[in-house]
């Protein structure tokens, strides 16, 4: 009788340790497999935001940046022509009212049936009627969320006395772009004010240098080295009668800090200089 209550005893914890096991593992099963679909998830969102920031020289302060499925123009002018290979806009940004950077005949051109328009008052002010409806109207300081991308208004004016009525202070917008958490910042037409020396954590910025409009090549490499971009591309160096030196302001930025990679893109393809 005691052999058979032993016997019992110990069939009764061979199954608790075999249940025990089986549960330990049907949990390990589970684990596994949120763990896939936990990494199958991070996968989709990384494929999702990975996509590459395409940036598009058109002319002069006319560039395309594509993300993914998301299209953007800055400063449209030169007429369809200059953008017969590119693909609709979904955002247009305009920096300032001279005609290098706002077209009315370009834009009345171009298939922006889908788009909005990011816009300093001035430039809202002499938008054709039409548009009237796709205008986001954003003053310095001030900020926009389109499309999942983070718009920022930045000052942009001079600063010389000879040069203070091309572009007074209020009047345009540079703007930074936070796309897929890079930081992109087109300075528009100013000189090396306080507020592009102050800026932090930008990625990559676009850097005007032409006279009398603008600034001096060592201005702008001065203004780069305060703030300290990852890329800089210098851009609307096209000036009267001159073109900036581009290759002084690379040796500028170089041999100040060399961790500023400058990088030079065709800004002018149907000119000679």
């Amino acid at each position: 009788m005691k052999k058979k209550k032993l016997f019992v005893l110990l069939l009764t914890f061979s199954l608790s340790i075999a249940c025990k096991d089986t549960k330990e593992s049907e949990k390990k099963i589970d684990s596994a497999s949120e763990n896939v679909e936990e990494i199958a998830d991070a996968n989709k969102i990384l494929k999702t935001k990975g996509d590459e920031i395409k940036i598009i020289p058109i002319e002069h302060a006319t560039a395309v940046i594509e993300w993914g499925d998301i299209t953007i123009y800055i400063d449209p002018t030169g007429g369809p022509t200059a953008f017969k290979n590119q693909k609709k806009p979904d955002l247009v940004l305009i920096t300032d009212i001279h005609g290098d950077h706002f077209n009315k005949e370009t834009l009345e051109a171009l298939d922006v049936s889908k788009a909005k328009f990011v816009v300093p008052k001035a430039v809202a002010d002499e938008m054709p009627d039409e548009f009237a409806g796709k205008l986001e109207i954003l003053s310095n300081g001030s900020s926009k969320e389109l499309n999942g991308i983070l718009i920022e208004a930045i000052p942009m004016y001079n600063l010389r006395e000879e040069a203070k009525d091309f572009h007074v202070k209020g009047r345009g917008n540079g703007y930074i772009l936070t796309i897929d958490n890079q930081r992109i910042y087109f300075s528009g037409d100013t000189e090396d004010i306080p507020e592009m020396r102050s800026l932090k954590n930008i990625d990559k910025a676009f850097i005007c240098m032409n006279l009398p409009y603008t600034m001096t090549v060592e201005s702008a490499a001065s203004a780069v080295l305060d703030f300290k971009p990852k890329k800089v591309y210098p851009y609307h160096y096209r000036g009267r009668p001159d073109v900036s030196d581009v290759e002084m302001f690379k040796k500028l930025v170089d041999a100040g800090n060399q961790d500023i990679e400058v990088v030079q893109l065709d800004w002018y393809p149907n000119e000679e200089y």
